[in-house]
Parts: C-alpha cells; sequence; structure tokens
C-alpha cells in the first residue's frame, strides 16, 4: 500500500493541485484511492473536486468525530466518489478546534490513567475501519503548517512528498520541513520519509537552476520537474476537477505542454507506487 501526504510549509494551491492531480493519476492507472482532506482552509481538497456536501454543518458525521472517538455512523459512511476510482473523506469547519479536543481526549484518559496519544488518532481510525484491506493508495490533505492536524498525518501516512516552489523562500520552506520531520520523529519515535520533491512552477531561470542544483546535491529525490501551469491549474479550479477531467472535457484544443505535464505526474506517480512495490498498469484514457 502507498501512503502519504503532500506537504508544504508555505502552503497554497501547489499543495492541494498536487494531491487532486496524483490522486487521479493513481486511480486512472488502476489503483483504489482514498483521499482524505485535513485542510482547514476553504480552498482544500474537498472544494477541489466539488461535491455536494456542507463542511460548515454542525450536525453532520465528520472524520473529527471519528478522531475524538464520537462517531455519528461508521467512516466508509464518510466517503464521496469524487472522480472514477477516488474517494475522498471531506473536510469539515470541526477540524479547526481539533487541538482543543484532542487536549481534552488526552486529560479525561489521563484522569483515569490511561495513556492516548494525540497524534496517533488517525492512524487508530483508518486501522478500526480497515482501509488497507480495500485501497491501494491513501493521501492526506493536511494543514501546511505544524500542530496536530499535520502531525496525525505523518504519524498516519509515514511519507511526505513535498511540492516546492524553486525560490529562495521555497528552498527555506524545505528546509524548515527536513527540521520538522526530524522533530517529529525524535518527539513521537516515528520514521517519516521523503518520497519525493516536486519542483512546481518552474521558469528555468539562472536563479531556479542553482537552487533545483542544490536540492538534487542534498539527496532528495527529484523525479520530475514541473513548469508553469497557471492556466491550467486554475481552470480545474474552477470547473472542479482534475487535470486530467479538464484537459479532455473543457479544453477544445490540446496544448503538448499540458499533455507533457500530464505525462509528467503520471511518471512522478509511477515512481511513487514502485516505492511501495504497486503495480502500476498502463494509465488509461
Amino acid at each position: 500500500m502507498l501512503t502519504y501526504a503532500p506537504v508544504s510549509e508555505a502552503g497554497g494551491v501547489g499543495k492541494t493541485t498536487t494531491a487532486a492531480t496524483l490522486a487521479a493519476s493513481h486511480a486512472r492507472a488502476g489503483h483504489d484511492v482514498l483521499v482524505i482532506d485535513m485542510d482547514t482552509q476553504n480552498g482544500s481538497l474537498t472544494y477541489f473536486f466539488g461535491p455536494d456536501y456542507d463542511r460548515g454543518d454542525p450536525e453532520v458525521d465528520n472524520l473529527v468525530r471519528h478522531l475524538v472517538g464520537r462517531p455519528k455512523g461508521d467512516l466508509h459512511n464518510l466517503t464521496i466518489e469524487v472522480e472514477s476510482g477516488i474517494d475522498l473523506i471531506p473536510s469539515h469547519n470541526m477540524l479547526e478546534d481539533l487541538h482543543e479536543f484532542l487536549l481534552n481526549e488526552k486529560q479525561q484518559a489521563e484522569n483515569f490513567g490511561e495513556s492516548y496519544s494525540m497524534y496517533h488518532q488517525l492512524h487508530r481510525v483508518l486501522r478500526e475501519a480497515n482501509v488497507r484491506d480495500e485501497y491501494d493508495v491513501i493521501i492526506v490533505d493536511s494543514a501546511g503548517k505544524a500542530g496536530p492536524i499535520l502531525y496525525n498525518a505523518l504519524v498516519a501516512v509515514r511519507n511526505v512528498v513535498i511540492p516546492f516552489e524553486a525560490t529562495a523562500k521555497g528552498q527555506e520552506s524545505i528546509e524548515g520541513l527536513d527540521d520538522l520531520v526530524d522533530g517529529l520523529e525524535q518527539s513521537i519515535d516515528v520514521d517519516v520519509g521523503v518520497l519525493s520533491v516536486l519542483p512546481i512552477g518552474y521558469k528555468d531561470t539562472r536563479d531556479q537552476r542553482e537552487i533545483l542544483e542544490e536540492l538534487r546535491e542534498s539527496g532528495f529525490p527529484v523525479p520530475v520537474v514541473i513548469g508553469e501551469r497557471g492556466s491550467l491549474m486554475e481552470g480545474c479550479w474552477k470547473q472542479q476537477c482534475s487535470p486530467y477531467r479538464y484537459v479532455e472535457e473543457h479544453r477544445d484544443r490540446k496544448r503538448d505542454y499540458e499533455l507533457k505535464t500530464l505525462d509528467q505526474f503520471d511518471e512522478l506517480a509511477r515512481y511513487l507506487e514502485k516505492q511501495a512495490e504497486l503495480e502500476a498498469p498502463e494509465v488509461t484514457a
């Protein structure tokens, strides 16, 4: 099974579009994919794919209720099929208060002399629901900043893919994430692997070439480099679909550079699948 979280300390749409595009590529290769939206921002995977869902309804069952042991039903009832082969567990506004909810649970457990890890709850929920028996790939789109949401995601998936803007700010973000992963491994004794760094919005300037070379020399895997594709990604957000569907259904004229970008995401998806020893059938149209 392949499990990972696209993580970018800088946040922004690159993290979410990376999650959505890779999920679509995995699914089009024949894999069953579960994407979990743990981003508190409105511009998250739930909005990207556009299912009919009210993230502000306090009465609806949602992932947070499961994380704190107060579900209203089975976890599988939360999933929504958003594209063929892709199930989504949507985000909910209660995620904004997850830290407080988990602290309360921890205090109650300690009052009864029980141990409680605030950061292992997503892992517990997925294990108890036996999701590994139903899905080949699990992708968690988490919050970009350090905290219990991100930590729960990392403990559950143990791997990250890092969308990276080849700028000084992006380079600093990579270093910050490296420190964050090291700190998490030390504090909760969990190994987190960097499966790939994904340079996006690359324009092949001199400064960017130098930063990319430094990145590769640092030992991070960089299987592909994605150019500036603002029009494609903005179109996906507008139409609320993956880039594959957008090119197929909403482009009157196929653009070679966009098709190349989709091929690059396919190449990255196959690379990630190989790390988990997943069979990678030919991508279907």
